[in-house]
């Protein structure tokens, strides 16, 4: 039978308090409370004695009630589309390198690009007291953050903007890196270019549809429904997509890809193909470099760090009406977007 006598007992969910440590020390509460701050007024042994009380018990210094005493929880709130996507890495790792530069701790949760998700997130980290909240919306109202607003909680909205209410937003110009990313394929001779997007009610992909067709617009091409796909990301519709529109009547000779999941599937598709179609995605995608995939590149880094630093300057006091900033894309021209169409 294991000895159990010298087993310390663990009340999970019970942690020792100051009470704790002064009990340990035989000191009185405040001069546990001045050691844990830093205070003067301890001599060097009465100081020893609580240290190693501190360490014996575990003790950990509440600094959610401390920085609650002051009217702030040190906190914000991330809510994205998608964890799994590789876009909102470095996104969020810029978010929290701000909020860790201003003292605060990032908290963040995924949406599931569903939007009753997304609210049910949003709003159960304004009830944890966050002091801001940094949104990529995947609902297209966001009138339920209205209170929370007026409440103090600073809120800024990243890669969309809000629905419904006034807000700070941080965008990426996915309309005119759409028309670039097209007219590039146009600038090397493709008269028959497919658009495959994510769901039209979406900010991003409508914004991406639209600069496809303004670019073939401008070259006066015209644009035939069965070259455009909007839908859901997922590959079996995308492949289907795909193979829908190089064997139509009038096949495309090439593919705008409207973000970095859709240009997954359609690289997996065009390899199956038997002479070469040009591509060009919106989002860079990993190994894009090595595999010579042209893209239209979102910096999502600097989507993160302006978002955070837009909020971090709401809660120091900025005043004056939301505003909208619009982060430019670059298109990085590496082979795909750059074969020739079939001689006629």
């Amino acid at each position: 039978m294991a000895d159990t006598a010298h087993r310390p007992e663990h009340r999970y969910g019970n942690r020792p308090t100051m009470k704790d440590v002064a009990a340990k020390a035989g000191v009185g509460l405040k001069t546990v409370s001045r050691v844990v701050n830093g205070e003067p007024g301890v001599t060097a042994d009465t100081e020893r004695r609580v240290q190693e009380a501190i360490e014996v018990l575990g003790f950990r210094r509440n600094d959610s009630a401390r920085v609650l005493r002051k009217g702030r929880t040190a906190t914000v709130g991330l809510v994205l589309e998608d964890l799994a996507d590789p876009f909102y890495g470095p996104l969020s790792r810029a978010v929290e390198e701000v909020a860790r530069a201003h003292g605060a701790l990032l908290i963040n949760g995924s949406s599931a690009e569903d939007p009753e998700r997304e609210q049910e997130l949003a709003l159960a980290l304004c009830a944890r007291r966050v002091d801001g909240l940094i949104v990529i919306p995947a609902g297209d109202d966001h009138r339920y953050l209205e209170p929370e607003i007026r409440a103090g909680v600073a809120t800024v909205f990243v890669d969309r903007p809000a629905g419904r209410i006034d807000a700070d937003a941080v965008l990426s110009d996915s309309f005119g890196g759409a028309r670039e990313g097209t007219a590039h394929l146009i600038a090397h001779g493709h008269r028959r270019i497919g658009f495959i997007g994510d769901r039209p009610h979406i900010h991003t992909a409508a914004e991406r549809l639209r600069g496809y067709r303004t670019a073939m617009e401008d070259a006066g091409l015209p644009v035939r429904e069965e070259w455009v796909s909007p839908g859901p990301t997922g590959p079996e519709r995308v492949d289907a997509a795909v193979r829908g529109m190089l064997t139509a009547p009038e096949p495309v000779t090439a593919l705008f890809a409207g973000n970095n999941r859709v240009t997954v599937t359609v690289v997996r598709a065009l390899a199956a193909q038997p002479r070469p179609i040009a591509l060009v995605g919106f989002d860079d995608i990993e190994l894009a470099d090595l595999l010579g995939i042209t893209v239209v590149a979102q910096d999502a880094a600097a989507l993160g760090r302006t978002a955070a630093e837009r909020l971090f300057r709401r809660l120091d006091g900025a005043d004056g009406t939301p505003e909208r900033v619009v982060l430019g894309t670059t298109l990085l021209a590496r082979g795909s977007g750059e074969i020739a169409p079939p001689a006629a």
